[in-house]
């Protein structure tokens, strides 16, 4: 057996170098580096198919305290192309883990870094945009001479926007999606969906999205990207969904056109680059955002519903607003940190779209509704808005009762109380 390599280093194309210790695989990683902000929720990113030709940086120092188990998967791999984090727990304590983090990084052939500066590297990205790079594991510490060689690597690295990732993550063919709910899902099943057949077409799915259909009592047919309208229409689909997935919308031509064609004629429901390519049909245009938005706190406003949501994202394009149509379709939701658009609605016909993950995993479940207005959408034929006004409102909570952790010592004021502090100020 080889001996263990001592150094790892992570290389971009710029020339930023970081020198870190090895975790996971032995294996060259390559890809564009990208930040995501969750606390937790690291299996979920890995196996996320929207990061297939990424290398991902957790923003939050800790990462494996938990473990990982494989229904925990949002598909039957990992798709994120190596994992960057300050610290990897090396022991992980949670009743449900199945193997440590760098076990399965190793299962997987997914190369890692850890102990080096993720804050540095964040404001690197942030402040000078995406950036291609190659991750190694070198039995000694990099010379310039090799630093050199790697940064010319990093450089020859595809760009996203060269690459079939599509075609990669997605089904090859059409099949009903039967796999068993974990318990927790089991136990509150509901029969809102019950008789509807809802086509997902594949465009890199995550799980989730499948089991949220499924919780509701749909039948879920998974069909391939290359899907066609007549292909929807054989399927006998009460409804669509346009999955997220990962790359640059403006290559996908096959899913553009087919949106088209369904559009009026299906209940349709973009999520992520569902929602890129709803935009693209509508005569949008797309666009790159400068680093993407990766994370499980994204605050989003509903025009339809004037409600700002924490929603779970990740993305590195956008639908470009100035360039929508006067018409039927509108800007639905707007994300309240960059103005981005979140969401897509149509005046006159059952349709609509939203950038971010509304099943979160990671993240909040903030947006489970959706599911839930897409369901009551198929049922009525209705637009979006008539939906929404025809919802049961929920009632909002006149009094509220907080358990703090109280002073640590007696007689201490209660702004020590940190979170009980915050919660009381949000509340207000």
């Amino acid at each position: 057996m080889p001996a263990e390599k001592a150094f790892a280093v992570l290389v971009l194309e710029d020339g930023r170098s970081f020198v870190g210790v090895p975790l996971g695989a032995d294996a060259l990683g390559q890809g564009e580096v990208v930040f995501n902000t969750a606390m937790t929720g690291y299996q979920e990113v890995l196996t996320d198919p929207s990061y297939a030709g990424q290398m991902v940086c957790m923003t939050y120092p800790l990462q494996g305290n938990y473990g990982v188990r494989d229904a925990d998967a949002e598909s039957a791999r990992p798709w994120a192309r190596a994992l960057i984090v300050r610290w990897a727990c090396p022991a992980p304590s949670h009743h449900s883990s199945e193997a440590s983090l760098d076990e399965y990084l190793r299962r997987w052939n997914v190369p890692a870094i850890t102990e080096i500066d993720t804050r540095a590297l964040t404001r690197h990205i942030r402040i000078n945009g995406a950036q291609r790079a190659v991750l190694v594991h070198e039995p000694a510490a990099p010379t310039q001479a090799r630093l050199d060689e790697l940064v010319a690597a990093a450089k020859r690295v595809t760009p996203l926007a060269e690459q079939d990732l599509v075609a990669e993550t997605s089904r090859t063919k059409q099949e009903e999606w039967l796999e068993p709910l974990p318990p927790e899902l089991r136990t509150r099943r509901r029969s809102d969906g019950a008789g509807l057949l809802v086509a997902v077409v594949d465009y890199g799915v995550k799980t989730n999205i499948l089991r949220s259909l499924r919780e509701r009592g749909c039948r879920v047919v998974v069909m391939p990207h290359t899907a066609t309208w007549a292909d929807v229409q054989a399927s006998g689909a009460d409804g669509l969904v346009l999955s997220n997935g990962p790359g640059d919308p403006a290559v996908l031509d096959g899913p553009v056109e087919l949106a088209r064609a369904a559009l009026g004629r299906i209940p349709m429901f973009g999520i992520c680059l569902g929602h890129q390519i709803m935009g693209r049909a509508a005569g949008a245009t797309t666009s790159r955002l400068p680093y993407g938005h990766h994370g499980a706190n994204h605050p989003v406003k509903d025009a339809d519903t004037g409600r700002v949501h924490i929603t779970s994202q990740n993305h590195e394009f956008q639908v470009d607003a100035v360039s929508i149509p006067a018409g039927d379709f509108y800007v639905s939701q707007r994300n309240l940190n960059d103005s981005s658009v979140e969401g897509l609605g149509h005046r006159r016909l059952p349709a609509f779209s939203v950038q971010y993950h509304p099943e979160g995993c990671p993240g909040p479940q903030d947006n489970q509704h959706l599911y839930d207005r897409f369901i009551d959408m198929v049922r009525s034929g209705a637009p979006v808005a008539k939906v929404v006004a025809g919802m049961k409102e929920q009632p909002r909570p006149r009094k509220v009762l907080i358990l703090g952790s109280g002073p640590i010592v007696i007689g201490q004021a209660a702004e020590f109380d940190y979170a009980g502090t915050q919660a009381c100020k949000a509340l207000r």
